[in-house]
């Protein structure tokens, strides 16, 4: 594995209420992003995708495990910190709260450069009005010069979220986390802004993490899928093959509402997430799995083990991966599908 990898190893995040009662957000989680390819992060509001991307920016501090860029451990100490927002920079959800509407595109995109002393240490000396112009071309605001007096308020939906990514572009990261970035858009938005995710992925060689709860927009833009739910990775590997060929039934359950993949037939799934200060036993999606409800689990044997048996902590491998006692009790019998 060469360089410009970002990756968490046994992360777990808590959280700890005035009560004194632990949130456990993210519950051991091996998850590794690299530069060129474009990872989604799926699961429902609650499964702990933002923590575990806000971890992974060094945003949050694990309770234990560990973030690492490269194969070396997050150093916090400020200088560090530093040099590690210039390779990765996150991209927030919502453009219009993220915007500061008393500045101008220029400053937006430009405050980044500042705080980090960006235009002194450029290798091409270029200036910070070029290095403005630069980003919000490879943002897709061309001619850039015409929106550096314009507020955002000025500006498009679409053309707001463009400035987010133009701000982290102006640092020349490696790696981008999106969080949710085409959420507040509208849908004839959505297809530009993923395409311009694909470009700066091709042209570029970044690497992104995509935050998203749309299975179908991974499916039009992911390299490799990673399923997420209560605070654990549950499913994971390339995309056609997670969402062609699902494993386990939460996968299964969001897929049967995508309109654009009918790999599934419509699963109802009831009920919501359950607080993380208060994680089932055993497999934690078991009080809502179709596969108990429906009599499968007892089927195959497994239904005491779903109640009662945890399962491990998936690994940060390349192949199709699933946490699902169900499934593995049918690959051991023969039945892979």
């Amino acid at each position: 594995m060469t360089g410009r990898v970002l990756e968490a190893r046994s992360l777990t995040v808590e959280f700890t209420a005035r009560s004194g009662v632990v949130a456990r957000a993210v519950d051991g989680v091996d998850l590794r992003v690299e530069a060129g390819e474009i990872v989604a992060l799926v699961g429902e509001s609650g499964s702990g995708k933002t923590t575990l991307a806000r971890t992974l920016m060094g945003l949050e501090r694990p309770a234990s495990g560990e973030v690492l860029l490269d194969g070396a451990p997050l150093d916090r100490s400020g200088r560090a910190m530093r040099r590690f927002r210039r390779r990765v920079q996150m991209v927030l959800q919502d453009p219009a709260g993220a915007l500061n509407p008393r500045h101008t595109v220029y400053d937006s995109v430009a405050e980044g450069l500042r705080l980090h002393g960006a235009v002194a240490a450029d290798p091409e000396g270029r200036t910070e009005t070029q290095l403005v112009a630069t980003a919000l071309s490879q943002a897709g605001l061309r001619p850039p010069e015409t929106l550096f007096l314009r507020y955002p308020h000025e500006l498009s939906g679409g053309q707001r979220q463009r400035v987010l990514v133009a701000g982290a572009l102006a640092l020349g990261p490696e790696l981008l986390i999106a969080d949710e970035p085409v959420s507040s858009l509208d849908a004839s938005i959505r297809g530009e802004i993923l395409g311009l995710l694909l470009r700066l992925r091709d042209e570029l060689g970044l690497g992104v993490l995509v935050v998203t709860h749309d299975l179908g927009l991974a499916w039009n833009i992911a390299d490799r899928i990673a399923v997420m739910y209560l605070g654990r990775i549950v499913e994971a590997g390339p995309t056609e093959e997670v969402l062609l060929a699902p494993r386990h039934p939460y996968t299964r359950a969001l897929l049967s509402v995508v309109p654009e993949i009918r790999a599934v037939e419509h699963v109802v799934l009831t009920g919501e997430i359950p607080d993380p200060t208060r994680v089932p036993a055993g497999c934690r999606f078991h009080p809502r799995c179709p596969a108990l409800a429906d009599g499968s689990a007892d089927a195959a044997g497994v239904a005491d083990h779903c109640r009662g048996t945890a399962l491990p902590v998936l690994p940060a491998a390349d192949e199709h991966t699933c946490a699902c006692h169900l499934v593995a009790a049918l690959v051991a019998g023969g039945d892979r599908t």
